[in-house]
C-alpha cells in the first residue's frame, strides 16, 4: 500500500502533514525491508488438532486408572497414560470424553470437573501434529465390567503417592494426578451436586 498526501480526502494542517509523510516514510520503510523483518515473523495459519484427557478414578477408594499403550501404537507405545483420543467431526469435548472411556474401558464415567488444558505436538514439532485439548477428572462407583480395548495392553490403580514415585518430576500424567488431587479436596459438595446434572458444555 503506497501512503500519499493525495490517500487524504480532507483539510490538514502543517503538523498533521508532517505526521503523515512520517507515517508514510516508515511504512514505505518497512516495506523495503520485508514486513517480516521489521515487524517479526508471524505465525502460519494452521490447523489444531482437538483432543480429550479423562483421568479416572474409583469412587470406593479413590485410587486413579493408569494405562500402558499397546506395542502397536504408532506415538508412545508402550508409555502410561489416563484415558485420551481426538474429538470427531461435530463432538464437543464432552461427548468425546464419555465415547472414549466407553470406547478404551467399557464404562460409563461421571464427568466431575475439569483439571486443565494441554498443548503439545504428536511427535515432530511441526503444524500438522499440533494438538490443544482439555483434560477433565472422571469418576466411577467401582472397576466392575471394566474390559481394555487393544489400545491398551496393561492397567493398573494407583493413588497420587504411589503416582509419585512412578512417574519422574515434570511428568504430565504426575502432575495431572497431583492437581486431581487437590481439586478433588477443595471441591464443596454443592459443586459436585450440581455437575451431577449440569453438563460442562455451554
Amino acid at each position: 500500500m503506497k501512503l500519499t498526501m493525495a490517500t487524504c480526502q480532507f483539510p490538514v494542517d502543517s503538523d498533521m502533514r508532517r505526521n503523515l509523510q512520517y507515517v508514510a516514510r516508515h511504512i514505505r520503510a518497512a516495506q523495503d525491508r520485508g514486513a517480516a523483518e521489521h515487524w517479526g515473523v508471524l505465525m502460519p495459519v494452521s490447523r489444531f488438532l482437538a483432543m480429550v484427557g479423562a483421568l479416572v478414578w474409583r469412587q470406593t477408594d479413590g485410587k486413579y486408572l493408569l494405562l500402558q499403550r499397546s506395542a502397536t501404537k504408532d506415538f508412545a507405545a508402550g508409555q502410561w497414560e489416563c484415558v485420551t483420543g481426538r474429538l470427531e467431526q461435530g463432538e464437543s469435548f464432552g461427548q468425546a470424553v464419555r465415547r472414549e472411556t466407553f470406547e478404551e474401558l467399557s464404562l460409563d464415567v461421571h464427568i466431575e470437573c475439569v483439571l486443565g488444558t494441554t498443548h503439545f505436538y504428536r511427535g515432530d514439532a511441526l503444524p500438522e501434529h499440533e494438538m490443544v485439548g482439555v483434560h477433565y477428572g472422571c469418576s466411577i462407583p467401582d472397576a466392575t465390567g471394566m474390559q481394555l480395548s487393544d489400545e491398551h495392553c496393561a492397567a493398573q490403580w494407583v493413588t497420587a503417592a504411589q503416582a509419585e514415585a512412578l512417574f519422574p518430576a515434570g511428568h504430565w500424567l504426575r502432575a495431572l494426578i497431583a492437581r486431581a488431587e487437590v481439586v478433588r479436596g477443595l471441591m464443596p459438595h454443592a459443586l459436585r451436586q450440581f455437575y451431577l446434572h449440569e453438563d460442562f458444555e455451554l
